[in-house]
């Protein structure tokens, strides 16, 4: 599939991204509470969520290389991803306890972390935001910038 970023604007390909990691959550979220496989789901974020119309509402249209990449390395490395994850979550809290959206979150950010595409410092912002989506109200988004600054320390000491 050749790039389809030549044409759009910084803020455009940062709001793809953004999107793109939402849809990551959003679709391991899917994956841990049905049987689909991760092609199923991929298959049908692709078709039916990029750039569709919701009730009048079109959604964004995402990174469809970086929901992909996510999505496959959050599932192929999900076991050391959940390990770094517990190592960064309070000891009587392992991933296993926590609510599933946040488990999502830290897989879809713990790939990300792991891939080394992006600093850490922005795939922490772009996930403390993609928590403020999902709990606009409550502490979540400073545990999870907690928990990724940890797991990023981890993952890529040297950026520190």
């Amino acid at each position: 599939m050749t790039s389809l970023h030549g044409n759009l604007s910084g803020n455009q390909r940062r709001k793809m991204k953004s999107a793109a990691r939402l849809y990551a959550v959003q679709a391991l979220f899917q994956m841990e509470h049905s049987a689909q496989t991760v092609e199923a789901v991929r298959a049908e974020f692709l078709d039916h969520r990029f750039g569709a119309t919701y009730d009048g509402d079109e959604m964004q249209d995402g990174d469809i290389e970086l929901f992909a990449a996510v999505l496959e390395d959050a599932v192929n490395y999900q076991a050391p991803i959940d390990q770094m994850t517990d190592r960064a979550l309070v000891a009587k809290w392992p991933i296993a306890r926590i609510d599933p959206t946040l488990r999502a979150l830290f897989r879809a950010a713990g790939a990300e972390l792991q891939r080394k595409d992006a600093p850490p410092k922005v795939v922490i912002t772009e996930y403390v935001d993609v928590a403020r989506a999902f709990f606009p109200d409550g502490k979540e988004p400073k545990f999870v910038n907690a928990v990724l600054d940890h797991m990023a320390r981890e993952a890529q000491p040297e950026a520190f």
